[in-house]
């Protein structure tokens, strides 16, 4: 079956730096565009960043962009998200997800992995 696992989140200081990652396994990885989201307590699950199937095209939310970069190896199997410059309000649960569509929805999901970062 489909897996997407996040690692390398974590609690940082703010200005601080932290790389996700986004195994997959189950799926033919370079088939799909990726995406990023994240989820505040209290607050909707929101979308970070998009990268195309071929790493052609990335596009960010205005709150990411200038900060954070995501990127992919298809030999790998692997997505990223470089956060730098990271705020209090980038604490969240970050979710990795494969097959994006502009709603927002997504065809599948990881776990989700908590990103928290002090003032």
């Amino acid at each position: 079956q489909v897996q997407l696992v996040e690692s390398g989140g974590g609690l940082v200081q703010a200005g601080g730096s932290l790389r996700l990652s986004c195994a997959a396994s189950g799926l033919t990885f370079s088939n799909y565009g990726m995406g990023w989201f994240r989820q505040a307590p209290g607050k909707e699950r929101e979308f970070v960043a998009h990268i195309s199937r071929s790493s052609t095209s990335t596009y960010y939310a205005q709150s990411a962009k200038g900060r954070f970069t995501i990127s992919r190896d298809n030999a790998k199997n692997t997505l990223y998200l470089q956060m730098n410059s990271l705020k209090p309000e980038d604490t969240a649960v970050y979710y990795c997800a494969a097959g994006v569509y502009d709603s927002g929805s997504a065809n599948y999901w990881g776990q989700g992995i908590q990103v928290t970062v002090s003032s």
